[in-house]
């Protein structure tokens, strides 16, 4: 059951990647690089909430990389749509939104060593 998110995220992106057009008024700069990384920040975020990692550093690794390679798998896809083309740079987007969700989380759950206590 904890995989449902996860799948639904990757079908909307795998559905949004094969549309040949998705217009979306260009509001700043960067727009699609700044849509690939919440795309991949909140699949990284249902990825670690399916798998439930201790927050170590090696699941979170194990989450980027997953995000990096469905993220050239969809501009690999992306090749065979009329009127898209892959790019280098929505991967880049695309690991680096994977990257702050899997940090922040990282950081936000963090444990102090057990048996050390701050001195003052």
């Amino acid at each position: 059951m904890r995989f449902i998110p996860m799948l639904l995220v990757m079908a909307v992106i795998f559905y949004l990647s094969h549309q040949p057009d998705i217009p979306l008024p260009q509001t700043v700069s960067f727009q699609d690089k700044i849509l690939h990384l919440i795309a991949y920040g909140v699949l990284a975020a249902t990825v670690l909430w399916a798998i439930r990692p201790t927050c170590s550093p090696a699941a979170g690794l194990g989450v980027i990389v997953f995000c990096l390679l469905y993220g050239i798998s969809d501009e690999f896809h992306q090749s065979f749509i009329p009127g898209r083309s892959p790019s280098i740079y929505d991967v880049f987007a695309d690991v680096f939104g994977a990257f702050l969700v899997v940090a922040g989380r990282i950081l936000i759950f963090r444990k102090k060593p057990m048996g050390r206590e701050e001195v003052p």
